[in-house]
């Protein structure tokens, strides 16, 4: 087998039994899966996305050579069954010739393929059975055990759907029906992924920033609209997955709402390029991102704005801590945020062929210049504005500037990269001021609210109000710079 395609959800503890209850029929098998992970000194092979593993199955060993992730479910894999041993087998990685992992294996571990080592383990006990659904043959595998990385072990649980064959729309279509049933929650994380972090010390990975879709010139709007929306998943989802672990920083959080918000983004912007995008999806992403909202807001207070009170010698630079404060990962446990997932991971991941006998659709390029020249005129009137607007128009006109940018980005592989850079620039430029402007402005509205029982809160109402002030006219500047920019759409040269 070349790839595998497969989704795996963490199970929480009050479902476990349900689980293996659906789980036990006839059809079903349980073995006990033990495997050794192999890895270089440096992490060669983690930095580079793969996996080399041995592992024995039941009476059987197979040496599993498995590629960097393509998109949310799809991955090179390459499987060796190892015949005729009943004690572990050396690691050979002339198995693998010729797979569609191995070029990148090589590269990956260079002059190193001496130093591989055992870096972790897993001993997991598996129950799986296969299911048809919507066409599709997909095998459900519950994984029980632990990972082991010398004196470290840490508790496995999760659930694995793996497409053997058919289409994807009934792999997704199973998982999704398990999910609400059994309160499940995506997790990209694979075990080499988790193993590694364990055998490092560490329980996260860095936060996963922005990418930009890799568009071209004469790509329809349908498939154009999934791959951008594949690049917010690509952001979204591993962040997600460490905060919803419990394991994610600040950071984490903040480049999830990131994602979240760049998906809206693009469904509010080009949504009508493609009949398959749910109009309900972008509601249900403002939900989510609104109940990460008030973690976040704290955190940049913490970071940023609390320090500079203080050393203005505020008589009351600190917030009360947030009573019942919700936590992020609970939002992202929950069954609506795995549907919303699973159905932005099902349209990234699907195409609609073209009718041969319908009229050629307009190309992306063409398609993008209206929404981005919209928002660019909204911006410059914004612009010459923005002195007279009160604390909500401001608020609008940077969530206007952020559609513009992120807009941008999305397009950016269309056009000259001098213009796009230019252009984006000024954008960035402006946003900082405007994100400034927002993060006072939220902390003056905090203290006040606590100037009803603390007095001293005043003192902080008076120095953000002053401060948001003085960065009006400077806000206002960086946006009329933005409005002179050269216009991003000249052909690529």
């Amino acid at each position: 087998m070349q790839f595998e395609t497969e989704l795996r959800f963490q199970v929480p503890a009050q479902s476990r039994e349900a689980i293996r209850r659906a789980l036990a029929t006839p059809s079903a098998r349980t073995l006990r899966l033990r495997a050794s992970y192999f890895d270089t000194p440096d992490r060669r092979l983690a930095a580079a996305g793969l996996s080399l593993r041995l592992r024995r199955e039941g009476d059987r060993w197979v040496q599993t050579l498995k590629g960097p992730a393509a998109g949310t479910l799809h991955r090179t894999e390459h499987e060796v069954p190892v015949e005729g041993r009943r004690a572990a087998p050396v690691l050979d990685l002339a198995r693998h010739a010729g797979s569609a992992a191995a070029a990148a294996l090589a590269v990956a571990i260079g002059d190193g393929a001496d130093s591989l080592r055992v870096a972790f383990e897993t001993d997991v006990r598996r129950t799986h059975r296969v299911v048809r659904s919507a066409g599709a043959v997909v095998d459900v595998a519950f994984d029980v055990g632990e990972l082991i990385a010398g004196a470290r072990r840490r508790p496995l649980c999760e659930l694995e759907f793996e497409l053997l064959r058919g289409p994807v729309d009934g792999l997704l279509a199973l998982a999704a029906r398990w999910a609400d049933r059994h309160r499940l929650w995506l997790d990209v994380r694979s075990k080499a992924e988790r193993g590694d972090r364990l055998a490092r010390g560490v329980d996260a990975g860095p936060a996963v920033p922005a990418t930009r879709p890799a568009l071209g010139p004469d790509m329809g709007g349908d498939a154009a609209l999934r791959a951008i929306v594949g690049s917010c998943l690509a952001q979204i989802l591993p962040n997600a997955a460490d905060v919803a672990a419990g394991v994610g920083s600040a950071e984490h959080l903040h480049q999830l709402r990131v994602g979240l918000r760049r998906a809206r983004c693009a469904l509010r912007l080009f949504g009508s390029w493609s009949a398959a995008a749910d109009a309900a999806w972008s509601a249900a992403l403002a939900s989510l991102f609104a109940g990460l909202g008030s973690a976040r807001d704290r955190d940049v207070l913490a970071e940023s704005v609390l320090p500079e009170l203080r050393r203005a010698g505020a008589p009351l630079a600190e917030l009360p801590a947030a009573a019942g404060a919700a936590d992020p990962g609970d939002a992202l446990r929950s069954v609506g945020c795995s549907r919303l997932l699973l159905d932005l991971v099902g349209f990234a991941q699907g195409a609609v062929a073209p009718d041969p006998a319908a009229p050629a659709p307009p190309g992306v390029k063409l398609l993008v210049r209206a929404p981005l020249r919209r928002l660019r005129r909204q911006l410059k009137a914004d612009a010459a504005a923005f002195a007279d607007m009160d604390d909500l128009q401001r608020h609008r006109v940077r969530r206007r500037l952020k559609r513009f940018r992120y807009g941008l980005e999305f397009a950016s592989s269309l056009h000259a990269p001098g213009d796009v850079k230019r252009c984006l620039a000024r954008a960035q430029a402006a946003q900082e001021v405007l994100g400034r402007y927002n993060d006072l402005t939220i902390a003056a509205q905090m203290f006040q609210a606590l100037a009803a029982q603390d007095p001293r809160a005043w003192f902080a109402v008076g120095w953000l109000r002053a401060r948001s002030e003085h960065l009006v006219p400077e806000a206002a500047r960086a946006l009329r710079r933005l409005a002179k920019a050269p216009a991003v759409g000249r052909r690529r040269g």
